[in-house]
């Protein structure tokens, strides 16, 4: 990824967007002369793509969750906005995307003289940032929001998104596995507490394991920094059907599966996970991003799609090896270029068989998107401006002059002799409906493939060293692609970042203390992903392998040639990719663990015993029921003790990670923390509370001991804004309705149950996790959750109110918990005989703290992921 520019501090001073000249002659003279934008439609689609990209966003997470987000801008700022008139005209508030499912999708054409000059998107500003915060809006491009919805997942299915940072296009797919997973765990929960259910786990297809989603995705990224910036935002989804991976697309490693039982006397075979769904949405020259990226008008080249060709082809037919047979891969890039587009479709089916795989035809889908047909013709342009038509020109030219400026032009660029339906494609075009430019196509696995191996006689080669120093030349005359920072009404909505970068470097710091350790600077060699819903990032570095194997850097950034995909010859383990070989010596303990080639070893995945010890009294007091599973929880040491964190994970990842297991895989996130422990002074109390992110998915199994209900907003209102309010002696009565149950529940994490009440004060039910201490509650909400919540149920920003920070100010013993490192994790050491008031400011500052470490790693995180495709700002 490239650096961004920054204002002073040593960075390159960042040049104003406006000030760009969106001008590239070799740019325009290649999509003229190609004559697939028709003639008539010429002048709107160059006026288009010199215009601001308009500003959209999404609403993320449950259907009933964003529901309710989304009723408060249209019941709320819409109307506000709309009363806005300038210069005698009403002001065009934003606008729901009118083919995006239930009006999730939004996009704004707001003027900056507008928005900087009314006080209605002041409000509007804080109501964007508070959700974006906690992860309840997401910006992100209109046309990234396509391929997602083609590919069609439904709650079962497994599904890969291949190259998935930053994110935003994997978390629509797991918003489509955990669809309707709600509505069914509460079906099912009821059919329990009437003694109906069956014995084994129920509910609809896709739903079946007692209500849950059964199915998965796993989310990959080949850059380690970027892998985690894609956690960060896919985390927000709390979702225990997630796995992200590090790997090289076009050597995607197969998974094993745990194996069936063989019968006796035959060997057992191994088994590998075919996906039903995969995204594949590669890396690309983003020339379809000319509205955001001034990139495209300073370095557009004839080169670039060149140089990817081979690559996004490799990534295609690797997808298209893990399908099962009748499963979908959706292709996608923000590029125009029919080299990216139809040629790697064509390429790869070559590869496949046309008769194994087909374009499907989804004109009828999304209805109200207007598109363009893929191209059956088209030109290819090499290094130095020339145009073919054919490959037989290329070969001519060859033999005449040499390979100057051919290099890297390969046969499966041109339009394929084969009549392939590639006008089944979709193109998207700026001028249609004012979005960028992408390009989609839907593949079906028909049969079992063996993929044709690669041509090398069919590319012309860049490996001589004239070559080389011409592709050197090239890249000197050319710069290094730095992005600038775009200034569009949005900016005035939500400040970018100055310090992204410098978070980023933080985040990687922040990695290597818990044994995450970013690759070093030779091995950091994936390129950029372009696509429609990063922002600026710097066009694809150039690469070269040289012919006795060694790479070389071209310009700044090492780069590593692709591997071609490794084959099984055994017909049923086609395809079986193996993981790279995992160093089976550890490192000594006082380091923290590499790999030889110096990728980072994650720190590993453990499951607990269902007999574990510690479960046992969790599901007492919290009166689980015993049908919740204890096979799925998960701790991330090699001792698998129960240290600090408790994760819980669905079936399928567990038995993916536990058959892995050495064997290569680079895992580096899965689970949901669902317990987390707690230092307390008292034995009958629970030691472990229940986090957010797993309170969705354990609730319904909850029993009634430790229950809160609240209706009244006035006293959501105060456990919002006021942290650690007292409910000793005559306090309680100021919590209102819900004031002697907390003065009444014991010690420990409760839970606070708001429902709507007969007034509809609430329109949407909310569980939230609530800590009893001796002499207070807290509701167990990060900051920016309760501000988030504040402005949307209250349109308040009132400061909150923290009472432990008042009372330690005026304590002169400092208070600090005792606790000492084991295996990476933190656990309690014995605890020195303590007064009652020591106690309650022990565990309030403990509670203080886990709520800070929250807020500073999500901080770290969307100050470092501010360059991708989410609104951040400094407020």
């Amino acid at each position: 990824m490239g650096k961004r520019g920054k204002k002073g501090g040593g960075g390159r001073e960042r040049q104003n967007w406006q000030q760009v000249a969106r001008e590239n002659a070799k740019f325009e003279s290649y999509y003229n002369d190609q004559g697939f934008i028709p003639e008539e439609e010429r002048e709107a689609f160059w006026e288009a793509i010199r215009r601001d990209l308009p500003n959209s966003f999404r609403f993320t997470g449950s259907r009933g969750h964003a529901l309710a987000v989304q009723e408060k801008l249209k019941n709320f700022y819409i109307p506000e906005i709309t009363s806005i008139k300038y210069e005698g005209k009403d002001v065009e508030p934003p606008r729901p995307v009118p083919w995006y499912p239930d009006q999730l999708a939004w996009s704004m054409t707001t003027p900056k003289q507008v928005v900087r000059r009314f006080a209605p998107f002041a409000s509007f500003q804080k109501f964007l940032v508070a959700e974006t915060e906690v992860g309840n809006i997401s910006r992100q491009e209109v046309v990234s929001m396509i391929p997602p919805l083609l590919l069609d997942v439904k709650p079962g299915m497994t599904v890969l998104d291949m190259c998935a940072a930053p994110g935003s296009k994997s978390a629509q797919l797991m918003e489509m596995i955990h669809a309707g997973e709600e509505e069914s765990m509460q079906q099912v929960t009821e059919k329990v507490a009437a003694g109906t259910a069956s014995a084994e786990p129920m509910g609809p297809e896709g739903l079946g394991d007692d209500g849950r989603t059964t199915g998965l995705l796993i989310a990959n990224d080949a850059d380690y920094k970027r892998a985690h910036m894609l956690i960060h935002q896919m985390k927000r989804l709390s979702s225990p059907n997630l796995i992200v991976t590090n790997h090289d697309a076009t050597m995607f490693p197969s998974i094993k599966l745990p194996p069936e039982p063989a019968p006796e006397g035959k060997p057992v075979k191994n088994k590998y996970l075919k996906f039903d769904r995969i995204l594949a949405d590669v890396p690309c020259t983003g020339d379809g991003t000319a509205r955001k990226n001034w990139g495209v008008w300073k370095d557009w080249n004839y080169n670039n799609a060149l140089g990817l060709y081979a690559t996004q082809v490799r990534i295609l037919v690797r997808a298209l090896q893990m399908l099962k047979v009748g499963g979908r891969v959706v292709y996608s890039t923000c590029s125009m270029n029919p080299i990216e587009n139809e040629a790697v479709i064509a390429s790869a089916l070559e590869r496949c068989g046309s008769a194994n795989v087909r374009i499907l035809d989804c004109s009828n889908e999304l209805p109200g998107l207007k598109r363009a047909s893929g191209l059956k013709t088209w030109k290819v342009m090499d290094r130095e401006g020339r145009m073919y038509n054919s490959w037989k020109e290329v070969e001519e030219r060859k033999e005449r002059e040499g390979i100057s400026g051919l290099g890297r032009v390969a046969e499966g660029m041109f339009p394929p002799t084969e009549d392939l339906p590639l006008d089944r494609c979709i193109r998207i075009y700026p001028h249609m409906q004012d979005t960028g430019g992408f390009f989609i196509t839907v593949l079906e696995k028909v049969s079992e493939i063996r993929a044709k191996p690669e041509d090398s006689s069919k590319v012309i080669p860049k490996a001589s060293i004239a070559a080389l120093t011409e592709e050197l030349d090239f890249k000197q005359k050319n710069g290094n692609g730095q992005p600038l920072e775009k200034i569009s009404a949005l900016d005035d909505l939500v400040a970018p970042d100055q310090e992204a970068e410098k978070e980023a470097e933080k985040n990687a710091s922040v990695a290597q203390a818990t044994h995450q350790i970013p690759y070093s600077a030779t091995d950091q060699i994936s390129p950029a992903k372009r696509d429609a819903d990063s922002l600026e990032d710097e066009l694809p570095a150039k690469r070269t392998k040289l012919e006795d194997g060694s790479e070389v850097v071209l310009g700044d950034r090492p780069v590593h040639a692709p591997a071609p995909v490794v084959e099984s010859d055994n017909m049923e383990t086609s395809d079986a990719t193996p993981a790279p070989a995992e160093s089976a010596k550890p490192a000594p303990a006082a380091a923290p663990q590499k790999r030889k080639n110096g990728q980072p070893v994650e720190e590993p995945f453990k499951y607990l015993d269902p007999n574990q010890e510690e479960l046992d009294p969790i599901y007492k007091f919290y009166e689980i029921s015993e049908r919740f599973p204890r096979d799925r929880f998960m701790v991330r040491n090699a001792e698998a003790i129960p240290a600090r964190t408790i994760y819980y994970t669905s079936s399928l990842a567990r038995d993916i990670l536990t058959a892995n297991e050495k064997q290569g895989m680079k895992f580096v996130h899965c689970g949901v923390k669902m317990f987390v422990r707690q230092d307390v002074q008292r034995p009958e109390v629970c030691r472990w509370r229940i986090q957010t992110d797993g309170l969705r998915i354990l609730n319904p199994w909850l029993g009634p001991a430790r229950a809160v209900t609240l209706t009244k907003k006035e006293t959501l209102h105060r456990l919002l804004v006021e942290m650690f309010p007292k409910v000793d002696g005559d306090s309680w009565t100021e919590l209102g309705e819900i004031g002697e149950r907390v003065r009444d529940i014991p010690m420990g994490c409760s839970i606070l149950h708001i429902k709507p009440d007969a007034d509809e004060t609430f329109h949407e039910r909310m569980t939230l996790p609530l800590w009893r201490s001796l002499h207070s509650v807290n509701l167990m909400l990060p900051k920016e959750d309760r501000r988030a919540m504040l402005q949307r149920l209250f349109n308040d920003d009132t400061p909150l109110v923290n009472t432990t920070q008042k009372r330690e100010a005026q304590s002169s013993t400092p208070i600090t918990p005792a606790t000492e490192a084991v295996n990476g994790e933190e656990t309690p050491a014995p605890a020195p005989i303590e007064t009652e008031e020591e106690v309650i400011k022990r565990e309030n500052l403990q509670l203080g703290e886990d709520e800070q470490e929250q807020m500073d790693t999500r901080e770290t995180y969307s100050k470092a992921g501010d360059e991708e495709d989410r609104f951040n700002t400094t407020v």
